[in-house]
């Protein structure tokens, strides 16, 4: 486990824990413990990125994979990612790498700012992986836009969990004359989404489902994801994704579609399919007849939606 960086947004409580100010969860951390995406630490009374530069993930892919259809086509982008997430999904598709813990010791059950327990995601150790500054990443973006390279997209896990990297390595990227993306389940507060807006050019931004219930049973909130979505489309450039689950959110569509209209119906959206993984292993793949009506009822209100590969 890397050592980390001192974290951003947070204060002390009294009684030597820190409450972290990041993300709507807003943990409150016992000493050696972390919040509910595994990767924000107590140490000391002192909240820290732990695994900082930790990188689970690295490929150099098409700027459609994020996907962003709209922004740059053709073009390709150096591709990182880390560990932890701050929702817990059970149909997550990139588990491996989301649901991890990096506590030592202590109870681990950080706790909601009315006090009330959240509960913890399926604990995994922080994986090493490649250790890699800012500076690195910055070198290896610039040494592959001769492929084609237009920046970096921080992508794979919940990047806005290791927001501290983010932002040092989004820094480096805009001074060196290329891009930043972010995909991202838009799960943050509205002061760090501000000062990381201005770096930011394309955001790829999940938008699970049309309900508070739905949201609840992922361990977050509709309001804050659809501020997020907001906010990021006064700054840059914004493309929706809803994964489809059969019997939970394929009626939400219409509703999301029409919402996205009222703020700018040229804002594209993805349907993608759902495939088993994780705690949803046992289910079925969403039908593809299901994708494709799902498509025309966006259709009827946004200009742009797309459901990728469906085989």
């Amino acid at each position: 486990m890397s050592d980390g960086k001192k974290a951003m947004f947070w204060s002390k409580d009294n009684d030597g824990g820190v409450r972290c100010g990041l993300c709507p969860h807003r943990c409150c951390i016992s000493e050696m413990a972390s919040g509910v995406c595994g990767v924000r630490v107590n140490r000391g009374s002192e909240l820290f990125a732990a695994g900082y530069g930790v990188v689970s993930s690295i490929a150099l892919d098409p700027i459609e994979k994020k996907p962003l259809y709209m922004f740059r086509p053709g073009k390709h982008v150096l591709s990182i990612g880390g560990y932890g997430c701050n929702l817990k999904c059970r149909f997550c598709q990139n588990y491996e790498i989301s649901t991890v813990s990096v506590t030592e010791r202590g109870d681990g059950k950080p706790k909601t700012e009315n006090g009330e327990p959240l509960e913890a995601k399926e604990p995994r150790k922080m994986g090493q992986g490649q250790r890699l500054t800012p500076d690195d990443i910055v070198e290896l973006a610039l040494r592959t836009v001769p492929d084609g390279n237009i920046g970096v997209a921080y992508t794979y896990n919940e990047p806005l969990v290791g927001y501290e990297y983010l932002r040092d390595c989004a820094r480096l990227v805009r001074g060196a004359g290329l891009g930043n993306v972010i995909v991202t389940n838009g799960y943050i507060n509205e002061e760090p989404l501000g000062e990381l807006l201005p770096l930011t050019d394309a955001m790829n931004i999940d938008l699970k489902g049309f309900t508070d219930g739905f949201y609840r049973r992922v361990g977050g909130d509709l309001q804050t994801v659809m501020k997020t979505i907001t906010a990021a489309h006064k700054q840059c450039h914004v493309e929706v994704t809803t994964l489809v689950i059969p019997g939970e959110n394929e009626a939400d569509v219409e509703g999301i579609a029409r919402w996205l209209a009222s703020i700018d119906p040229g804002i594209p959206l993805h349907l993608s399919r759902f495939f088993p993984r994780y705690i949803y292993s046992d289910r079925a793949p969403t039908p593809r007849n299901t994708i494709l009506k799902a498509k025309d009822l966006a259709k009827a209100h946004l200009k742009n939606v797309f459901t990728g590969n469906m085989w």
